[in-house]
């Protein structure tokens, strides 16, 4: 009667979003106050003023049709042009609005790319632990294989050796994500040159390019002065999947691009691929307002300074208690080393004290909890206290 596999899709939530739904049917039994949820990585950090203004002023100046209508499926040119001039401005690059195909957002964007791609129900694409355990539904529903690289738990980089061992005849890409959700570690430029080198080497080996799909949303989320490198510029057959999602505080807005650069091997007939992906999925004609909105928003973010803030707070505070905390480069999430080795037995007992917390064995990565930090200072603060009482249990 219906697809078998998107019926269990359908019937059972992520862990995430089970955890996400728990939190609201709690709130209702102890208060909204007593629960400490740390489960969705749902900026409560404002929209940058930007936002408001551009709101503003389209609703002022112009017609309906123009900020409610159709564009064109790709994505309307002005916003593409505009996008071009500002990424290769920024990153030193040529591109051009024929590059970048407006998307509902990341999962939208990766969801186009791997279909574009995929060939055969042979094709196998490669994603590293800790992963957003959502890649592997795309690939799946995309006809591929997913392949996974275990997880560098020393120091949440890429086991090159591992990689290479991973890649057959049959690799058709490798999903990368930094600054990344869930570690908050950014590759690092060592890193991003040993796989260029690895992927050019495989790719002559095997006689095909190997594209690298590179999920930026946290792009701009970064500390310490620290630079994010365009993947680009070290590997030429990069797709870029990005969304405004985190940059501007717009998870629910839904808007963000593919980009494929004309060095891409094949860039026109992934680009076609990319329009016919879109099509078939329906996600043409990404948000016309919002498009015009990011628009007017370039090179703006939201307060960086407060999820900073929360980081030194989560962080200093748990390590204070005796947890074992990956520092994050980047992004809204703190990765926590479980006391006891089954990470969904401790985030279960972290219920008892309303902490709300995710393995991260949907990550790919057994024996961690990731904590999102994107959230009100105050709950942190409300929260530490039921943390000890937590980590109490195991001393």
């Amino acid at each position: 009667m219906v697809s078998k596999e998107m019926y269990e899709l359908g019937a059972k939530r992520s862990v995430i979003r089970e955890l996400f739904e728990y939190g609201k049917q709690q709130a209702a039994v102890v208060g909204k106050e007593n629960v400490f949820d740390f489960s969705l990585g749902n900026p409560t950090v404002p929209a940058p003023e930007c936002v408001k203004d551009a709101i503003l002023e389209l609703l002022a100046s112009s017609r309906s049709e123009e900020i409610h209508g159709y564009t064109s499926a790709q994505g309307d040119l002005e916003i593409r042009r505009g996008l071009a001039d500002y990424m290769s401005n920024t990153f030193n690059c040529q591109l051009k609005a024929e590059n970048f195909y407006m998307t509902c957002g990341a999962a939208a964007s990766l969801s186009i790319t791997l279909r574009a791609l995929t060939e055969s129900p042979q094709d196998e694409f490669i994603i590293i632990a800790p992963y957003f355990p959502e890649y592997q539904i795309f690939i799946r529903c995309a006809g591929a294989k997913v392949v996974v690289i275990p997880a560098d738990t020393e120091k949440f980089q890429i086991q090159m050796s591992l990689l290479e061992k991973a890649i057959t005849p049959n690799t058709k890409g490798i999903i990368i994500n930094s600054p990344n959700n869930p570690s908050g570690v950014v590759y690092s430029e060592k890193t991003l040159k040993a796989l260029a080198d690895l992927l050019k080497k495989k790719s002559t080996e095997y006689q095909k390019p190997l594209y690298l799909i590179s999920d930026e949303p946290y792009r701009e989320i970064v500390y310490d002065n620290l630079q994010i490198p365009y993947v680009p510029a070290y590997y030429e057959n990069t797709i870029i999947c990005y969304s405004y999602s985190k940059s501007l505080s717009l998870p629910g807005e839904r808007i963000g691009y593919i980009l494929v650069a004309d060095s891409v091997e094949n860039a026109k007939d992934i680009y076609t691929a990319i329009c016919g992906a879109g099509r078939s999925l329906g996600y043409v004609c990404a948000p016309s307002m919002f498009q015009k909105i990011v628009l007017k928003c370039l090179g703006k973010t939201s307060d960086i300074e407060l999820y900073d803030a929360n980081r030194k707070l989560l962080y200093n505070g748990l390590s204070k208690m005796g947890y074992q905390c990956v520092n994050p480069d980047g992004a809204f999430y703190l990765f926590v080393k479980s006391p006891e080795e089954n990470a969904v037995n401790f985030s279960e007992n972290a219920k008892k004290f309303n902490l709300l917390i995710v393995p991260g064995d949907d990550f790919g990565c057994p024996g961690y909890v990731r904590i999102s930090y994107c959230v009100d200072p105050a709950m942190i603060k409300r929260s530490l206290d039921a943390f000890q009482k937590l980590i109490n249990l195991y001393n």
